[in-house]
């Protein structure tokens, strides 16, 4: 250290400066709102957004003159009475809501075995593969591959050709609800490992090797060790599976070809096709307040999982 200072004087001199300089511009009294400042982004964020939901809450309240295609002055419900008596928006609201419960539990049964062979496997190569395997969809993006999956199922595409070697007719692998569902669950897939791995890795391997010792089957330990200390994991990658899919735009635009849309793509309609933005304001808080709904139960039921910010695991 004496060496390096007597050979690079300068280099002392200029941290000494800035030092001294931090201490004058931030004083050691200041120190006590730094946590406060360091929460001021997240806080503006939030502010954003609750802007934006109050500026969607006073378009709600206004319909669309048809005449002038200019929203009305006056506040009415009349957008809330339409988007919850009109038997389309009821289905589509039900195809969202049963699809994204669908899709999490189809997805929690694939998920947990391959978080659970990546985290326990004493094989680095097979480790570092389900790695690469569980990263690489994040690098292509979700609509790149929903078109994939076109070339995939189409009438043309491969599985057809396939079964056309083998003297099967073509069948029809897209447009319908479960190509909806089955382009969810890929798409879900990575985010319901990353959630799951967490809470697989804090289980201690020696209690399962414990149990195994005491005579206790595969099984059994599975059942009793594994899946009750896994349930943080388990509500937290469920909780994200079923916002994303209930959220979600692009794959049933895609999948569904227009024919087995979710919410969200009623909601585009109504903003961008048939301009009537109270009616998609409406549509939008609706859906805030049923994913809400559907969190605070679950919450309420399981506990919030690895979502939450203290050691709660009730």
């Amino acid at each position: 250290m004496r060496r390096s200072r007597v050979a690079y004087p300068w280099t002392w001199r200029v941290m000494d400066g800035l030092e001294a300089l931090a201490a004058r511009l931030w004083p050691a009294r200041f120190d006590r709102g730094l946590p406060l400042l360091m929460l001021l982004p997240a806080l503006l964020l939030v502010g954003v957004l609750v802007l934006g939901l109050i500026q969607i809450g006073d378009t709600s309240l206004r319909t669309l003159d048809t005449s002038t295609f200019l929203m009305s002055e006056d506040y009415t419900l009349a957008n809330y009475r339409r988007a919850l008596t009109e038997t389309f928006f009821a289905t589509v609201a039900g195809r969202s809501l049963i699809g994204s419960v669908i899709v999490t539990v189809v997805t929690l049964i694939f998920a947990f075995p391959y978080a659970y062979l990546m985290v326990r496997t004493p094989s680095s190569a097979l480790r570092k593969f389900l790695l690469v395997a569980l990263f690489l969809p994040f690098f292509i993006g979700q609509v790149v591959r929903a078109y994939g999956w076109l070339i995939i199922l189409g009438n043309q595409g491969m599985v057809n050709e396939a079964l056309g070697l083998v003297g099967v007719s073509p069948m029809r692998l897209l447009y319908n609800y479960p190509a909806v569902l089955f382009g969810l669950v890929q798409y879900m897939l990575p985010f319901a490992v990353l959630m799951l791995a967490p809470a697989l890795t804090a289980i201690p391997a020696e209690l399962e090797s414990a149990a195994s010792s005491l005579g206790a089957s595969w099984t059994r330990t599975f059942r009793h060790i594994v899946l009750p200390l896994a349930r943080p994991g388990l509500v937290g990658a469920g909780l994200v599976v079923v916002t994303l899919s209930l959220t979600d735009f692009a794959i049933p635009a895609i999948l569904g070809g227009g024919s087995q849309d979710f919410i969200a793509n009623a909601i585009y309609d109504q903003f961008f096709r048939t301009s009537d933005q109270g009616l998609g304001a409406t549509l939008s808080l609706l859906l805030v307040a049923v994913g809400s709904l559907l969190v605070g139960v679950v919450f309420l039921l399981f506990g919030a999982g690895t979502l939450a910010m203290t050691g709660d695991r009730k």
